[in-house]
């Protein structure tokens, strides 16, 4: 195995004593370092990934924002299985392409309408794949907001956005996101149905909520 950078493993070594709830960005990175350092962070599931031609950002959530993560997960499921929907989940798996300088680590993300594409791979190429239909960033430990223009270079149609108090959907549209009342791709579930719902399971737990967003969509 050839020898990592400098670079990278003075990277390593500032993620290692990351806090939880804090996050670190590096300026001029390469993208081999970039490749490099997804290798090395391949057993830090916790640790989220972005670059944007040359800026990296390392974020390491709190735990409350996996918690959310996992909820909106079944939600999602949820509301597939009423609908009867293909969705296939791909967690925060990485995406990037050398192309444009880019790659991102969403919370959770999902394929519905390419879904019959990506059933049984186990690892998808964007040079060759299609995007994820929907992308979810949690922002209660950090700011999603420099990577929208990642997700618009990579053509992830539905964006969603939660800042723990608000639910925010993004539609792509002319390379940039415009936020819509309704997700298009899972049709008529709202912001204000998955924020709610959020709510409601700190009050009454998760299957007591899930059982009432069952009987509301």
């Amino acid at each position: 195995m050839a020898c990592m950078s400098a670079q990278t493993a003075e990277l390593l070594e500032a993620i290692e004593h990351l806090p939880r709830g804090a996050s670190l960005v590096m300026q001029e990175v390469t993208w081999d370092d970039y490749e490099e350092l997804l290798v090395e962070l391949a057993d830090y599931r916790s640790i989220r990934v972005s670059f944007d031609d040359g800026r990296i950002e390392f974020v390491s959530p709190l735990n409350k924002h996996e918690k959310i993560i996992r909820f909106i997960d079944r939600m999602v499921h949820v509301f597939g299985e009423i609908r009867k929907l293909k969705i296939e989940h791909y967690g925060s798996s990485n995406w990037k392409r050398k192309v444009l300088a880019k790659g991102v680590q969403p919370d959770c993300c999902y394929y519905i309408n390419s879904a019959d594409l990506v059933i049984g791979k186990q690892q998808l190429n964007l040079d060759v794949d299609p995007p994820p239909d929907i992308a979810v960033e949690i922002d209660v430990t950090s700011s999603s907001i420099r990577k929208f223009s990642i997700y618009a270079a990579l053509k992830v149609p539905e964006f969603w956005r939660y800042d723990g108090t608000k639910f925010q959907i993004f539609r792509l549209k002319n390379e940039t996101y415009s936020e819509i009342p309704a997700s298009q791709i899972l049709p008529r579930l709202t912001g204000g149905q998955l924020v709610e719902t959020i709510e409601l399971s700190q009050s009454v737990g998760h299957t007591a909520a899930l059982q009432t967003f069952r009987s509301k969509i």
